[in-house]
């Protein structure tokens, strides 16, 4: 009895050691960025991620990216190669392995910094005024080809890229002009209010220059964070890797190219650029793929296709062949594996039924490594080009967010799983004998408590197997009942699941408030095939709410679940999800709506990702579609929800927009309904995963509050 007795104190102490995840481990998560490695294998480069606090700012924190190098002779010791308040970026090593290429701000402008690996200081290799970004070294090493933004008024002026000073071949769609010719500027003509109509054209051109008018002439005329009616396009150059270098433009005029890689010899390149020269760009949702021969400059596409777009563009080591993904835009859009020979003929669909990430080549040009998301999961898997086959090389339950091959038998990537959210591996091509090499987030989780999703399953009416997982309150007490948490993934394309790394800490985070917590990859989700990702076309609403609450219903049956405190949130087309089900269903104490589209009309015309709109329902001014697009919006419906509803949206948050979030809260408070809205300055679409680190807590924070309020778990809480 005295063993049995002892045995339960030692528990209860080590129990007492250990604590649970609070809101402020978020600051302590460290992610690894990128991996880039020399010819041989032996060297390699990471960025590595983390937030620190910002100096004399109490709660305030900033992200900063830091640059490590590591020899596979002794893997586990990392060399801080940059240090510091500035970020060092986008890191790449040399094929030789002595020097490494990286980006870091210099006059408030993104430049290409050089370090010997020897040792010695960074110095800074580019100084062009538009900025240089995606540095990757020629196969000899000795010049660095980068990217650069160009603003379409600086492009019309530009010496270089613009040498003619000429226009461009499609139409600028300046109502009343037929021709592109007022873009060219007069400069004997002087701005004056009170003049002729050239006159005036110029007093107007500069209230533009001077910031007194923004004129929108352009479709996609919304960033992620502002209105930009100026075109940016992205345009190719090369630089020798010496001082006082000048850059040399490799690409020019008004289409962008992008993803450019050298061929095997580093005398030409391989890019994506736009299809149709006479398209406007942003009608243009169509690529094709160019050779551009350095030495002379000419450009020759090897590959377009009608109705088709192309990225992640992979030359094999044998340079024989090009490894890409094939996207059809306009219509609901499926990744595809493809695979066409370096001249642009043969092009080949792979068997593969996910939409691939990474790509890169096994070095003997006989294989291909890449990640999808899957099942849950972001597993690795290996393309046979021999077998014409697909393998599945590590599980489901985790996620490979980078890798990289080191030499013919190795390779080093980073992983997350729900014992940690980020860690770096090497092993073998079949990802065998793994072995961890970094203790990133290793120590700081020693002494926490964390909680495990279980996976369950839920057939739906059309006969589809719903994956979801459920996390139990990171404690139990027995005997006793804990609120219910449903969360809802957005996209709709997006998939969560054990190796999903954005949710790791809010997952556990809820589970430790004394939650347990409820996630499914309702229809419409990716990372199950094409036929499962499609299933929500034209229903938005009914079928995936099916899923979720089917979902919901089966944690219900937890004995720890307590179901008369039953809460929901979600953000994105989540924050739809949430909206639309408390419309239709009245189980719910209290929900939680972030960053949401509710008024499909009105997402088409506010929002820069508009085109889910047409693309799943059709546009509002057809007669059949105008029917799917009321039917299918949450604000249709807003007289039927009685549940108390949070709103959050980012004033900066152009993504979806933050009319269709006023609409909800002024219409559920002229009817008098429980609905508090919270609006973050500055926030864009991004503010969950990647947005400024105080508001990233608060947001967590106001969730937790606002349910607390309804389920009243604030007993829960144990320091």
């Amino acid at each position: 009895m005295r063993k049995i007795l002892f045995l339960l104190l030692l528990c209860n102490i080590s129990f007492a050691q250990q604590s649970k995840i609070t809101v402020t481990d978020l600051t302590k998560i460290k992610t690894v960025e990128s991996f880039s490695a020399s010819a041989d294998g032996q060297k390699v480069v990471y960025t590595l991620k983390t937030i620190e606090p910002t100096p004399g700012k109490t709660f305030e924190y900033d992200y900063l990216t830091h640059t490590y190098l590591l020899n596979m002779q002794s893997p586990t010791q990392a060399l801080a190669l940059t240090r510091g308040s500035e970020s060092a970026s986008q890191a790449v090593i040399s094929p030789d392995g002595s020097m490494v290429a990286f980006v870091r701000k210099a006059d408030d402008k993104s430049q290409i910094f050089i370090m010997p690996v020897a040792g010695g200081e960074a110095w800074q290799l580019t100084s062009h005024k538009y900025g240089a970004s995606s540095p990757q070294f020629s196969p000899d090493g000795k010049r660095i080809l980068f990217s650069s933004s160009i603003g379409f008024s600086e492009l019309l002026t530009d010496s270089i890229l613009n040498p003619s000073q000429s226009t461009p071949a499609w139409s600028f769609e300046k109502p009343g002009f037929k021709t592109n010719d007022f873009l060219k500027e007069d400069k004997k003509i002087k701005a004056n209010p009170d003049g002729s109509i050239e006159e005036i054209r110029a007093f107007l051109a500069k209230d533009v220059i001077d910031k007194k008018a923004k004129v929108i002439n352009r479709l996609n005329f919304q960033g992620e964070a502002t209105v930009e009616p100026d075109m940016k396009f992205s345009h190719i150059f090369e630089i020798e890797i010496k001082e006082n270098a000048k850059p040399k433009a490799i690409t020019t005029g008004f289409k962008s190219f992008n993803g450019a890689v050298y061929n095997t010899n580093g005398t030409e390149l391989y890019a994506l650029t736009d299809k149709d020269a006479d398209q406007h760009p942003d009608r243009e949702q169509e690529t094709a793929v160019v050779n551009i021969n350095l030495k002379s400059g000419t450009q020759k596409v090897i590959l377009a296709q009608e109705g088709k777009s192309f990225g992640r563009v992979r030359l094999s080591p044998n340079g024989t062949q090009i490894a890409m993904v094939m996207t059809t835009p306009n219509l609901l859009s499926f990744g595809q594996l493809v695979l066409v020979n370096a001249n642009g003929s043969n092009l080949k669909t792979v068997n593969f039924d996910r939409v691939p990430n990474n790509l890169e080549w096994a070095k003997d040009s006989k294989s291909i490594l890449l990640t999808a998301n899957s099942n849950g999961g972001v597993p690795l898997f290996k393309y046979d080009l021999v077998k014409d086959k697909v393998e599945k090389l590590s599980d489901y339950v985790s996620g490979i967010s980078n890798f990289e091959i080191l030499g013919l038998d190795k390779i080093i990537y980073s992983k997350n799983d729900v014992s940690n959210p980020n860690e770096i591996y090497i092993s073998d091509l079949a990802i065998k004998n793994s072995q961890k090499i970094s203790d990133l987030n290793t120590g700081w989780l020693k002494d926490k408590l964390l909680s495990y999703p279980e996976k369950r399953t839920y057939k739906n009416k059309i006969g589809q197997e719903v994956d979801l997982w459920i996390m139990k309150p990171t404690v139990l007490e027995n005997g006793k009942k804990y609120p219910l948490l449903l969360q809802m993934h957005g996209g709709p394309t997006a998939m969560w699941g054990p190796g999903e790394a954005s949710m790791w800490h809010e997952l556990q985070y809820f589970c430790a408030q004394g939650f347990g917590v409820v996630y499914p990859n309702q229809r419409g989700s990716g990372g199950y095939g094409k036929e499962f990702q499609f299933s929500n076309y034209q229903d938005w609403g009914y079928g995936p709410q099916e899923d979720a609450l089917g979902a919901c219903d089966i944690a219900a049956k937890e004995a720890w679940a307590d179901t008369s405190k039953l809460v929901i949130t979600g953000g994105s087309y989540a924050g739809y999800l949430t909206a639309w089900i408390v419309s239709q269903d009245h189980r719910f104490k209290a929900a939680f709506a972030q960053r949401g589209v509710y008024d499909l009309s009105t997402f088409m015309g506010e929002g820069n990702a508009w085109r889910l709109t047409p693309n799943y329902f059709g546009l509002p001014w057809e007669p059949e579609a105008s029917t799917k697009i009321r039917e299918n919006s949450p604000f249709t419906h807003v007289d039927k929800i009685k549940t108390p509803l949070l709103i959050k949206h980012g004033e900066n948050d152009l993504r979806t927009g933050v009319i269709q979030s006023e609409m909800m809260f002024k219409s559920l408070k002229y009817l008098n309904k429980e609905v508090e809205y919270v609006r973050m300055p500055g926030a864009t679409h991004e503010l969950s995963r990647a947005g400024n680190v105080r508001q990233r807590m608060d947001r967590i924070l106001r969730i937790y509050e606002f349910f607390d309020r309804f389920v009243g778990n604030n007993s829960q809480i144990t320091k």
